[in-house]
């Protein structure tokens, strides 16, 4: 599948760059901003994006591609600080500026395959403390502001583009459409990524599996997605388990459980463990704490569960990309976010292996799944739940009338 790649250097709207992109059907992966270019060629990229972040181009210890993916004859766009690193690469000149944050009229001063279609001007947001002084050889000014002359700037000789403001979020008018430019006319990528591609892909892989498959259903979406698309794969060699903790919103666990028997042939389980969380959390009124021991009596009774129904040679998790992300596989300047992990601490003698099959999606692609697979319009529109429910919602010790 034809792809681009965006280099993360750690600005706090890389993932939606790769989010605009996949919503014109074009597969977009971000990877980390040292990535080796050897490494990078073998993804065979049409072309490749460098996205924002909060360096200086000049300091030190800013953060630099490495220097082969310059050769790439790869259309290139860097975008703020990505912008600021091609004017540096190139032979220009960049350098500290007025701190500029917010809405910009850009005016365009030339034609351009970047900005074909844009009109005469847009509305543009900037965010950003650094310009560029001099453009490099070889490269023209396509677009200006008021504060910044080189705001959009293209390469006569290569199809290198650096622009100083933000396609990729709603305050830039038709930024959505410059992204499109330079994916689908720049770089020619096919429109490939699909929702019903990828169910499609992922059950064949999934089929061809060998062993039982436990998956923990909380009955949010991710973890009901994660568990059907594997049931779509595997029948009943997939076995769903939702653990009510007595923790959870009015009548929430007779829902779920309603949800699953009556919409879906899972082999689902319900195993009511409220007594034991309860009575552990009884006394407790430090939410830290709180969060800590429904974390432990959870693994307790999932052990338990995976002991006496099994043996299972996998262990599904509802991991979305975002939270790989997130747990520092990108090592770019802003990827360790928060620890994330859906079933941690599990003995090392049930020896299961990890099965994520969301882990390349965003949020609002598993919703055009969950669609696809037939999940009630009801659970799609269900509010968010903290994991450990209740227990961190209630201030001070959980009692029966708080509850």
């Amino acid at each position: 599948m034809e792809k681009i790649i965006v280099l993360d250097f750690g600005s706090q709207y890389s993932h939606l760059i790769c989010r605009r992109i996949r919503e014109f059907s074009v597969y977009a992966e971000l990877v980390p901003y040292d990535i080796s270019a050897e490494e990078l060629k073998k993804m065979n990229p049409k072309g490749i994006i460098f996205s924002g972040g909060p360096s200086s181009v000049y300091n030190e210890d800013a953060p630099k591609p490495d220097e082969e993916l310059f050769n790439f004859d790869l259309p290139l766009l860097g975008i703020c600080y990505g912008h600021q690193l091609i004017v540096n690469k190139f032979g220009g000149k960049v350098k500290r500026a007025n701190k500029e944050y917010g809405s910009s009229l850009l005016s365009m001063d030339k034609d351009s395959k970047l900005l074909d279609g844009i009109g005469e001007s847009i509305r543009a947001w900037m965010s950003h403390g650094d310009e560029a002084e001099e453009i490099p050889t070889n490269f023209e000014v396509i677009g200006h502001t008021e504060n910044s002359h080189a705001a959009a700037i293209a390469n006569t000789d290569r199809t290198v583009f650096g622009i100083q403001f933000h396609p990729e979020v709603v305050h830039t008018e038709r930024g959505t459409d410059i992204l499109k430019n330079f994916v689908l006319n720049v770089c020619k990528a096919k429109q490939e990524w699909t929702m019903e591609g990828f169910v499609e892909k992922t059950v064949k892989e999934i089929s061809e599996i060998e062993g039982n498959v436990l998956c923990g259903v909380s009955g949010g979406i991710d973890s009901t997605v994660a568990a059907l698309l594997i049931h779509k794969a595997i029948g009943n060699r997939l076995t769903g388990v939702f653990v009510d903790n007595g923790l959870l919103r009015l009548d929430e666990s007779k829902e779920i459980e309603d949800m699953f028997k009556n919409n879906f042939s899972l082999n689902f389980h319900r195993r009511d463990a409220s007594e034991q969380f309860l009575s552990k959390l009884k006394g407790i009124t430090d939410p830290e704490q709180k969060r800590k021991i429904v974390g432990e009596e959870f693994v307790q009774v999932f052990t338990e569960f995976a002991k006496e129904k099994g043996p299972f040679k996998w262990l599904a998790q509802g991991t979305l990309y975002p939270d790989i992300i997130e747990s520092g596989v990108s090592k770019g300047p802003a990827a360790v976010i928060k620890s994330h992990h859906n079933v941690g601490g599990l003995p090392d003698w049930l020896d299961l292996k990890i099965l994520e099959p969301l882990k390349e999606l965003y949020k609002d692609e598993v919703r055009d799944i969950a669609r696809i697979l037939g999940v009630p319009e009801k659970l799609l529109k269900r509010h968010p739940f903290p994991g450990p429910g209740l227990s961190v919602r209630i201030i001070g010790e959980i009692t029966p009338s708080k509850l």
